[in-house]
């Protein structure tokens, strides 16, 4: 039989274990209400443009909060794109500077599946970096103090402004910058098409590119490391600002927006695997929060997509045009093909053979004594300063009546060289008689002697008459001697320009025969007709 003190000590010793129960569950609950649960680890490889290395403490962010890692391969947006193809992808994601590229090659091997869902949530657009000396010269030679792709043009071709452009063959920004350009020396209002792409309206922008590198992240770098070497730098607008803002610069970069056209990167994230879709949409839905678009304006520079989050101050007003991308991909890969060739941006030598019998006197030497001034600088439109004689290229000018009267080499400088070249066309010596062929089997002798000593320098002749040829060797002459030449003065093309009552008929075939071709200028007039042969088509 339990005793009193026994059954009290057994009641005391259950309410300590009731006691202790309680505190028990109370702090399991506690710890219960303060953890948050951990979402379940899933891992998504990407296959992204390189400048988005940017975000990885965004993605760390990304992954804690819905526990998606995003692994990420970096290149260049060219060749990430050229790593994607349909059927045989390597990714679950591919996240991109700009989609552009993909549609094209999609377009150019015919494939009519289903593409890959894309989200857009940020943009950065393709922008100028100027030091401040450049801004201000700006200012001074532009009328509306709006740099145009045209001037930069204007402005390299006489060395007066250095820049840094990514290669075009790898980097979205190169491309994007490529075609930029491009498009406004074609001067047609329109996309590139493929017979716009002129290397030689090219030359004299790309005679101040003095600094370059396969991605756009590692050409800040290198500008980063080689202040002295550029005054310029073509990048997206994100990656100038960060620039700025890395304490690396001895001086920020004035950051200015083409007025002839810019290209956007919009990041489209492309699902590859849709059995991905779910994690995919978890990211998107991330990105595109308030809190991810804050972040990412905040953290890389680009401006969110959402209008309703506060922008940068840093981010300037653009009011300019979107400019059009080439519909077709073989209007890319032959800008790329003239880009990539050593002679598209080595300086070039043009040979000009010019007509000076008696009938080019009064206004038709005149016309031509305008065009060379507009080659000089004088045109101030935008194709003129493409085609504009440029700082390092040789111009050589024969005048010829019954046979060459003279000739000159130009190899341009500065504006002492430009002006020499207008004063030797302002001479007025002329001849009764017009020897077309014997001139230009002249121009080709000169030709061979060049292509020898220089094999690295492009030589281009340029033809321009106003009569029928009445002396010297004939046409069938000259075709017949063009035949038996060496082959690389065979391969200097002839452009032909149609003045007067020339033969319309011998200059188109003797253009065609050497690969060059003819353009009427009694249609528009000699300005024109000498800026649409000033290229390599």
């Amino acid at each position: 039989m339990m005793r009193l003190g026994d059954r009290a000590g057994v009641r005391r010793r259950a309410g300590r274990r009731r006691l202790s129960g309680v505190v028990l569950f109370a702090v399991l609950g506690l710890v219960a209400a303060c953890t948050t649960p951990v979402p379940p680890h899933t891992t998504l490889r990407v296959l992204a443009s390189s400048e988005l290395a940017d975000m990885g403490p965004l993605l760390d962010d990304l992954r804690r909060d819905t526990g998606i890692e995003l692994v990420m391969e970096h290149r260049g947006t060219i060749d990430a794109t050229n790593a994607l193809t349909p059927g045989d992808y390597r990714h679950d994601i591919a996240w991109l500077s700009t989609d552009r590229y993909f549609e094209l090659k999609l377009k150019q091997i015919g494939f009519t599946g289903e593409r890959p869902i894309s989200s857009r949530f940020m943009f950065s657009p393709l922008a100028i970096g100027v030091k401040p000396a450049v801004a201000e010269l700006l200012r001074t030679t532009t009328t509306d103090q709006h740099l145009s792709w045209a001037d930069l043009a204007d402005l390299s071709a006489m060395g007066m402004v250095r820049f840094g452009m990514a290669d075009p063959q790898h980097a979205g920004s190169g491309l994007s910058a490529l075609v930029g350009v491009a498009t406004a020396a074609a001067g047609t209002g329109g996309a590139l098409r493929e017979e716009d792409v002129s290397c030689d309206r090219l030359r004299g922008f790309f005679a101040g590119r003095t600094l370059t590198a396969d991605t756009s992240r590692r050409l800040a770098d290198s500008y980063a490391g080689n202040q002295d070497d550029a005054d310029a730098l073509i990048n997206y607008e994100s990656v100038l600002l960060s620039l700025n803002a890395s304490g690396k610069l001895r001086e920020p970069l004035e950051i200015l927006y083409p007025r002839d056209g810019i290209v956007l990167a919009d990041y489209p994230m492309m699902l590859l695997d849709p059995a991905k879709r779910d994690s995919y949409e978890t990211v998107v839905n991330w990105f595109k929060s308030e809190q991810g678009q804050r972040k990412i304006m905040e953290r890389t520079l680009r401006r969110p997509l959402d209008s309703q989050v506060p922008r940068d101050p840093r981010f300037r007003e653009f009011s300019t045009n979107t400019l059009y991308f080439p519909e077709r991909k073989e209007t890319i890969d032959r800008l790329a093909a003239e880009y990539s060739r050593p002679q598209s941006r080595n300086p070039s030598h043009v040979i000009f053979v010019l007509d000076f019998s008696a009938s080019m006197t009064g206004p038709r030497i005149a016309a031509l004594r305008s065009a060379f001034a507009g080659f000089s600088g004088a045109d101030p439109s935008a194709v003129g300063k493409f085609v504009r004689f440029y700082k390092g290229e040789t111009v050589t000018i024969m005048r010829f009546g019954g046979q060459v009267l003279d000739e000159r080499d130009f190899t341009i400088s500065g504006q002492a060289d430009l002006e020499a070249v207008q004063d030797y066309i302002a001479a007025d010596r002329f001849d009764q008689t017009t020897g077309v062929w014997s001139a230009l089997e002249a121009a080709y002798a000169k030709a061979a002697a060049a292509t020898r000593d220089h094999p690295e320098q492009p030589v281009t002749i340029m033809l321009m008459t106003d009569g029928e040829n009445n002396a010297g060797i004939s046409l069938q002459d000259f075709l017949r001697n063009h035949q038996a030449r060496n082959p690389a003065a065979k391969a200097v093309h002839t452009y032909t320009v149609r003045f007067g009552e020339a033969n319309p008929g011998e200059l188109d075939r003797a253009a065609r025969a050497t690969g060059g071709r003819m353009v009427d200028a009694n249609a528009t007039s000699l300005s024109e007709a000498f800026k649409e042969i000033r290229g390599c088509r």
